[in-house]
């Protein structure tokens, strides 16, 4: 028998959006963009590897200072109160090593990102969840919450609604603990809970590459917070854990904001254009904040609408969980994409 401990050997794994093999697929089921990355990433991972590939047999910058440097001067803060990861999932996981111990307790809002259950489960903490109400608040949230972290989505997944910062700043006077403000899809909404870093010392708030600008092929994601969490956050992670290109690309992509504001302007039109399309064919949609929507058919068979889509090679996002299990998450694609699925849905009726 191996000596695997028994919460590892018990848990289920986390299963990501179904990645499917071969060509003719119209991919809209992990909220990736559409559109390529800035131009100026590309040449700066192109210089980086350099004309013959010498620079890749040298280590990468282990502590991400031109990265960090970028980030900051875009957010306003020092360096000190920036840190560079491997996706914002490893910041995610860290954030649980750094702060909550075996049996402690940790808490997120259902429906969210379900990753938070599995890192939870990994490090052996105590989960608790809280629902939301009809006018999107989280219910129940006590007046003083004394878990050591709550992990809060905003925008949310796989809803895309986005909590009101001066709401966001009444958790984090509620929490004893850390409020983690997972900002994945931000950049497709308004308002971030970054100024609020400033002025509570337990806000944390995370970002990722993958969406908004076009790299989750390169795994990449940043946190702000005061210095004291960021050091925390240093002593654990791999001494080199983002590469040499992943880098360059980060720094890239953060100083080509007009790019960025580019691809998300043409994401959000189109997402507002299919929202409308799809309420006039009956669907129930509510307003997202994200690069993705949350739609219900009038018969509340997310099942019957994912069948249906696959079949004509077009994957979106289903989830057997109770809670969401009437609808389908979208991720928004290009205008042509959309009308090649709104065509589909229009047949279905």
């Amino acid at each position: 028998m191996l000596p695997m401990r028994k919460n590892i050997a018990e848990m289920a794994g986390y299963v990501p959006g179904f990645q499917p093999e071969g060509d003719g697929w119209i991919k809209l089921n992990t909220n990736e963009n559409p559109y390529p990355p800035s131009p100026k990433v590309v040449e700066a991972i192109l210089a980086e590897v350099g004309s013959d590939g010498g620079n890749l047999r040298k280590y990468p910058d282990a502590g991400s200072r031109e990265a960090r440097r970028a980030a900051a001067e875009l957010y306003g803060v020092e360096p000190t109160w920036v840190i560079m990861a491997n996706g914002s999932d490893e910041l995610l996981n860290n954030l649980i090593r750094a702060f909550a111990g075996e049996g402690e307790e940790i808490a997120y809002v259902h429906p969210s990102y379900s990753y938070y259950a599995t890192l939870a489960e990994i490090q052996g903490a105590h989960i608790r969840t809280f629902g939301l109400t009809d006018d999107y608040l989280v219910a129940g949230f006590p007046e003083r919450y004394e878990g050591k972290l709550f992990f809060l989505t905003s925008p949310n997944a796989p809803l895309g609604f986005a909590f009101e910062n001066s709401y966001i700043e009444e958790l984090a006077q509620r929490c004893s603990g850390i409020l983690v403000v997972d900002e994945a899809y931000i950049d497709f909404s308004s308002g971030s809970a970054i100024e609020l870093v400033k002025s509570y010392e337990n806000v944390v708030v995370t970002r990722t590459f993958s969406k908004s600008y076009s790299l989750a092929g390169m795994r990449l994601g940043l946190a702000v917070a005061r210095p004291q969490v960021i050091d925390a956050l240093d002593k654990i992670r791999d001494h080199y854990h983002l590469d040499r290109l992943a880098l360059a690309a980060a720094t890239a992509a953060l100083r080509d904001q007009a790019y960025l504001r580019e691809t998300v302007g043409k994401v959000c039109a189109t997402r507002d254009w299919f929202t409308e399309e799809l309420r006039q064919l009956g669907y129930r949609v509510a307003a997202s904040h994200a690069n993705y929507i949350f739609a219900e058919p009038a018969d509340r068979n997310g099942k019957r609408v994912y069948d249906n889509l696959f079949v004509h090679k077009i994957l979106v996002r289903y989830f057997s969980d109770p809670l969401l299990q009437h609808g389908v998450r979208i991720s928004i694609g290009t205008r042509e994409e959309m009308e090649k699925t709104l065509k589909v849905l229009i047949d279905l009726g």
